[in-house]
């Protein structure tokens, strides 16, 4: 029997790394990166070139760090491009981390964005627009987070706030006690008139109104206090009245003294004068005593109209809102970061992206040659190192993301403040033991 020709048409391994990368085979279309997203076209012609350069050049980097001069590296031009495209991208997500550590606080309620599958910016609620990279700004600080708490805190002693308070009256029924705010205010709210209504009229509905506060006020204030003939900077000798008689004697008196005894007219008013107190049980007013025809036939009382906190303030036509950020910025999910454009990126971050890609590569080759433990030749065998590889490319990857974290957890906005802080106690101290010249005029 005739022996067969067994003369191989390839004299190398189909699979291997050539000794340098192609600018042209970056992206192609026979082998296109996984995700492409700095050869798109949402990039300059200029970006994308330096992008594919430094992809190209990482094949070289590759091939001579895994020794592809001494043994064949079994894989390909295309795989170490996607390792660089990855590792472009993973250090984009941590520097975007890093910034959104140091910038949540003060742009919460801030405006954000909708992006694309790839990350990019497609539009905005507000003034970002797509192709700009806030993540690249240096922010103004407002402090956002304790400004709202702030707000939240402070309507709970009437001095601001998140609900506008209203404000609206009652008839006080002689012989009657118990009156029920919510029934009072929403029947007004229902059959008010158009024309005259308050800003809270309609707003009410079946929500639950929060009362602030429940008083009764007087226009005879200032007639307690000035008397029949009193006059401007003028009170008759005080409360005297009886033993002095207010027409016939007076006294001059500073400004501040008069408003310090309209101040104590006014409480006195309010706490003696009234002859009421009350207790209030959610929406319902109980008054004390029980009131009678020759009292004061007219209560007040100022409220809010709580609405879910995620939700603006009821609108009349026109008006403009009252909140601003329920639709913002709410955590690192909607800050409008995008992938860091390829050349705004340093020297110190292209080489942490080279040695990160390095190890992406060492992985795959290892993976490459776990599938084949061992490989038989006449004789004997050969041990491949797949598992070597893997393990060693992990543990580099987890080194160089701790390095990375490490390094920005130090260059936090708080840290260089505690910097600064310390360079300036240090560098007094250094000046205090400096001998001060003496000055001979």
């Amino acid at each position: 029997m005739a022996v067969p020709d067994l003369t191989p048409i390839s004299q190398t391994s189909r699979i291997v790394l050539p000794a340098t990368g192609s600018v042209a085979n970056v992206d192609s279309a026979n082998d296109p990166l996984p995700f492409g997203i700095y050869t798109s076209v949402f990039w300059s012609a200029a970006q994308v070139a330096s992008y594919s350069q430094g992809s190209a050049d990482q094949v070289t980097y590759v091939y001579k760090k895994l020794g592809g001069d001494v043994l064949d590296l079994e894989i390909t031009e295309s795989q170490v491009h996607a390792a660089y495209e990855e590792s472009v991208l993973e250090y984009s997500y941590l520097l975007n981390i890093h910034q959104s550590k140091n910038i949540l606080s003060n742009v919460l309620g801030q405006t954000t964005g909708s992006y694309d599958s790839d990350g990019e910016i497609l539009g905005a609620l507000g003034e970002v627009q797509p192709g700009d990279n806030v993540n690249l700004i240096y922010p103004k600080f407002d402090f956002a987070y304790a400004r709202r708490i702030a707000d939240g805190i402070s309507e709970e002693v009437n001095v601001g706030g998140n609900h506008t308070v209203y404000s609206a009256s009652f008839d006080v029924v002689a012989g009657q006690q118990d009156y029920d705010l919510q029934n009072i205010i929403r029947a007004s709210s229902e059959y008010g008139d158009d024309n005259t209504d308050p800003d809270w009229i309609r707003s009410v509905g079946n929500g639950k109104i929060l009362i602030k506060k429940v008083f009764w006020k007087t226009p005879r204030s200032m007639w307690h206090f000035y008397g029949m003939h009193g006059g401007t900077n003028v009170i008759g000798n005080w409360e005297s009245y009886g033993h002095y008689a207010n027409a016939s004697f007076f006294h001059v008196v500073p400004v501040w003294e008069s408003k310090l005894a309209m101040s104590e007219f006014e409480d006195r008013l309010y706490n003696r004068y009234s002859h009421f107190s009350y207790e209030l049980k959610n929406q319902k007013l109980r008054l004390f005593p029980m009131p009678v025809s020759y009292q004061q036939d007219k209560m007040w009382v100022e409220f809010a109209i709580p609405v879910d906190n995620w939700v603006d303030e009821p609108l009349d036509a026109g008006d403009v809102p009252r909140d601003i950020g329920l639709a913002g910025i709410n955590n690192i999910n909607t800050i409008p970061f995008a992938n860091l454009p390829y050349d705004r990126i340093n020297a110190i971050g292209k080489q942490w992206i080279r040695r990160f890609a390095l190890s992406l590569a060492k992985e795959m080759l290892g993976y490459t040659r776990s599938k084949f433990a061992t490989i038989p030749i006449p004789g004997n065998d050969i041990s491949m190192n797949g598992a070597d590889l893997v393990s060693q490319a992990q543990t580099e990857q987890e080194a160089l993301r701790t390095e990375l974290k490490e390094l920005l957890d130090e260059m936090t906005y708080s840290k260089l403040i505690e910097g600064d802080a310390d360079l300036l106690e240090n560098s007094n101290r250094i000046q205090g033991q400096i001998p001060m010249p003496i000055f001979v005029g």
